[in-house]
């Protein structure tokens, strides 16, 4: 029987200084334990490394993984592992065949290494062979393999092995120190022990999904020996290297090669023929800017900077925030999807902070990190040089009008997939001001799908990411912005203002990713195939489809946090403030209606067991009082003149209230988890409106797509699902949990659940959207101002406000929050969709001429005024 490998006590004391610092995961654990749980084991690697076995060896000894007791050749003369004497170690041809030393370890039920390539000899270096196959040892091993496993009944599990010593990615043309030293793939003595040594800290093992031989002779039966072996090898070498390229990205090029690559495309050749003409001057002038617009355009990704660029980060939120909570899970999804095909990402967008922080965590979890479409308003200096070689490419706000420049943008982004980068775009085009999400923007997306569709080796995957904040570190100039104040041009003056920051701390981050989106199976689904003509038609189409199913799932995977919850607490009681008690109750209420929808939560908001964590509640409300935007109270100190020293013994002693002016701060942490309620406020809504329950089953259905409609701009409604569908699930959930009761078509109170009655939790719903409604009001009062003639949407805006302002002050709405410039003009925009107002040429906003009349405007407002409650029937 062959023995394992034993090193020596000064060897065993070495490879725990060095290969206990190897980063392995649990993913790698479960392959190889599962792997072995099913028959012997197989490591497989490319190319023969005495380094990547010693490495392989401790970590299978040291994590109880059975022990290797085979390898290839590894040339280490007397060091040789498996030698039983001297002479074996020495003379090759005093040693057992390998073939018959691998089938005794595998018919004995142990565990082998098996290198797939091995470098050149100087025979083949003199010939100048370019060739890197698999070495005929490798052929004679595999073919072992194949004969042993027709002679036994368990399967023979071949595990693709990856050590990554290097996070430097590889490039396409070999530098002077691959000429001297040798290249990364078969590194020189030197080169081998200055890259362990370098990084050795920072090592990371991989392993691909595992082969059963049994599954694959028979998925390949009738076919001959040398057939299998070279499919069986292939397989192999592709599952390994994309491991390698999930973690070290596709080859560099240099930049001067990709830009003559870009230009040279056919796309943008042809595009610059037509906008040239004949003229051969104009089309060299016309090439001239194509290579300009690149140079503005183009990423710069460096290793040095964005390792320096994740440590920055990484102090910056431990100076921010109060921890980064990360979902495992869908890294782990994100891996194996890398290996699919090329990624693009989708993340939500409601801070600068976005930018960095999902390449922190890819970074974090040594995934390839993506190239970022960022706006040019973001290549100031010193910000965007750095930015770029972080890997941003910056793009115009808007390019209409300029064919050239969409052209460059389109060829760009065809070549990078192409390469196989990975591509973060922000679906929405500009960061949400009110915690929502937005409509997506479809232009860039569509160039995407564009280039998707012409790439038929790949597949490309749709990542929709959700980051979350308790705070966003933006609020103070959002805020200033929904009140009606011009957005700040990002220069360095703003740079320096933003360090203001930093004296406050903004709760905690977490990232979600919701399950990928292929485009190959989102093409079937809508009759395409793969070399069919797609119309600009159908693949605007396609590409809306994957915008809402990503956003529809960036929504679901949305966590809930304290600071959500807590706000929407706060915004929604209808009374002047709540104990700390209350606070709580309302806190563990919420939860249950979020739990019960299947939605995310925080580790830090929920115990192991999914309960409540009081404590997060408190940190929440503490967040908010530094911050100012909540007042805490202890009961009696109002009453004295003076404030005296009382300490609060019991929770009821302690009561929150909410300034007015800080309202709409709180209104954007609240509307984080805001869409998880709407579908329970708009029937809560329609079922409370006079005359109250009970109602007609169908009346409530028909209040409930008038609301929807209305509020189309404003929330993202599911599109893989039609109305009533969404309808009558959301009606199945509030009978299920008790808070309505249908009887013969007709909805009334249910008895409640948690403390509350079934009135008291659609009471409780409808004032979630309150703000919304009450902004609807006053945008439809606003609407008298154009009986006058047409205004800018701008300006009407801005008069809105200051009418709302008035109504608020006046009695007539209650939520300081719907005095919001983005609530308004969405409502503006509704109510172009409900035929009330119209765009003109001039770009105006404009009466159509069935409304052009004082009694019509009124009448729009009081369609809308009869879906609020009174204030005293607001209240749980």
């Amino acid at each position: 029987m062959v023995r394992s490998y034993d090193p020596s006590a000064v060897l065993q004391t070495a490879f725990r200084r060095f290969f206990d610092h190897i980063q392995i995961d649990e993913a790698w654990l479960s392959i190889v334990r599962d792997a072995a749980g099913r028959g012997p084991v197989v490591y497989v690697m490319r190319n023969l490394s005495f380094l990547d076995f010693m490495a392989l060896d401790h970590l299978t000894e040291r994590y109880g993984l059975p022990g290797v007791r085979f390898a290839n050749d590894l040339g280490l003369w007397v060091l040789e592992p498996f030698a039983e004497t001297w002479t074996q170690a020495v003379l090759q041809s005093r040693r057992t065949p390998p073939t018959e030393r691998m089938s005794d370890v595998i018919s004995s039920g142990g565990s082998a290494v098996l290198f797939l390539k091995r470098p050149p000899t100087l025979l083949e270096k003199a010939a100048h062979s370019r060739r890197r196959a698999v070495s005929s040892e490798g052929d004679a091993l595999v073919k072992t393999l194949f004969d042993l496993q027709g002679r036994m009944d368990r399967p023979i599990m071949l595990v693709p092995q990856v050590f990554v010593w290097s996070k430097r990615p590889e490039r396409l043309e070999p530098s002077l120190i691959d000429f001297v030293l040798g290249p990364r793939d078969w590194p020189g003595r030197i080169r081998l022990a200055a890259e362990f040594l370098l990084n050795y800290r920072n090592v990371l093992l991989r392993a691909g999904e595992p082969i059963a031989l049994t599954q694959f002779l028979q998925a390949n039966a009738g076919e001959t020996q040398e057939t299998l072996v070279r499919r069986g090898t292939y397989a192999l070498l592709r599952k390994i290297e994309r491991e390698r390229r999930a973690v070290l990205g596709p080859m560099r090029k240099p930049a001067d090669r990709v830009r003559e690559e870009i230009v040279r495309s056919p796309k943008l050749t042809h595009a610059i023929r037509q906008l040239a003409g004949e003229g051969r001057a104009e089309r060299m002038l016309l090439t001239a800017r194509a290579y300009r617009m690149l140079r503005e355009l183009e990423a710069a990704p460096d290793p040095e900077t964005i390792v320096a660029m994740s440590t920055a980060i990484q102090g910056i939120l431990n100076v921010l925030y109060a921890g980064l909570e990360i979902d495992k899970e869908g890294i782990e999804r994100v891996r194996q999807a890398a290996q699919r095909g090329t990624l693009v990402f989708l993340p939500s967008h409601k801070s600068h902070i976005d930018y960095l922080l999902l390449s922190h965590v890819l970074q974090k979890h040594s995934l390839q990190l993506p190239l970022i479409a960022a706006g040019d308003n973001l290549s100031f200096f010193p910000a965007g040089p750095i930015f770029r070689r972080g890997g941003a490419f910056f793009i115009r706000r808007s390019f209409h009008g300029d064919r050239l420049y969409a052209a460059v943008v389109d060829a760009y982004l065809r070549r990078v997939l192409r390469d196989g980068w990975p591509i973060e775009v922000f679906i929405e085009g500009t960061r949400s001001r009110t915690g929502k999400l937005l409509p997506p923007k479809l232009g860039l997306l569509n160039m995407l799908v564009d280039s998707g569709l012409s790439i038929s080796n790949r597949d490309i995957l749709f990542i929709p990411v959700s980051i979350g904040y308790e705070r966003l570190v933006e609020e103070g100039s959002y805020v200033r912005e929904l009140l009606g104040g011009e957005k700040r041009t990002e220069d360095t003056t703003a740079l320096i203002r933003a360090s203001a920051i930093f004296a406050e701390r903004y709760g905690r981050l977490n990232i979600q990713f919701g399950e990928a989106l292929s485009l190959r199976q989102l093409m079937q689904e809508t009759g395409l195939r793969e070399g069919d003509r797609v119309t600009p038609a159908r693949r605007r189409e396609l590409t809306k489809k994957i915008a809402y199913q990503a956003l529809g799932r960036i929504n679901a995977v949305t966590a809930a946090t304290p600071g959500a919850i807590v706000a929407l607490a706060l915004l929604t009681h209808g009374k002047r403030g709540l104990t700390h008690s209350e606070l709580l109750e309302r806190s563990r209420q919420l939860l249950v209606t979020l739990q019960r929808q299947g939605a995310r939560c925080i580790s830090s908001l929920v115990t192991p067991s999914g309960a409540l964590r009081p404590a997060s509640i408190r940190e929440a409300a503490k967040m908010f009082q530094k911050a100012k935007l909540v007042q805490v109270h202890i009961a009696a100190d109002s009453l004295v003149g003076k404030r005296v020293k009382t300490s609060a013994k019991t929770d009821q002693d302690i009561v929150y209230t909410v300034p007015d002016d800080k309202r709409i701060a709180l209104d954007i942490s609240k509307n984080i988890i805001i869409h998880f309620f709407v579908p329970f406020a708009l029937i809560a809504i329609a079922m409370l409106a006079p005359p109250g329950p009970p109602c007609d089953l169908a009346s409530v259905r028909e209040r409930v797509e008038r609301l929807s409609k209305l509020f189309k701009h404003e929330f993202m409604f599911s599109r893989d699902k039609g109305f009533d569908e969404i309808f009558d699930d959301t009606l199945r959930s509030m009978a299920l949990a008790h808070e309505i009761r249908v009887e013969d078509n007709q909805l009334s109170f249910g008895e409640g659940h948690d403390g509350a009655t079934g009135r008291a939790w659609l009471v409780w719903y409808g004032s979630m959207l309150r703000n919304f409604l009450e902004a609807y009001v006053v945008s439809a009062r606003s609407l008298t101002l154009l009986l006058k003639g047409p205004m800018a949407k701008k300006d009407l805006i801005r008069r809105a406000l200051a009418i709302g302002d008035k109504m608020f002050l006046s009695g007539e709405i209650e939520r300081r929050e719907a005095l919001s410039s983005r609530i308004i003009e969405n409502a503006f925009l509704s109510f172009v969709d409900q035929g009330y107002i119209e765009q003109t040429e001039a770009n105006k906003l404009a009466l159509v001429s069935s409304f052009a009349d004082p009694a019509a405007v009124r009448t729009i407002e009081n369609r809308i005024m009869a879906t609020l409650t009174r204030r005293s029937e607001d209240r749980l």
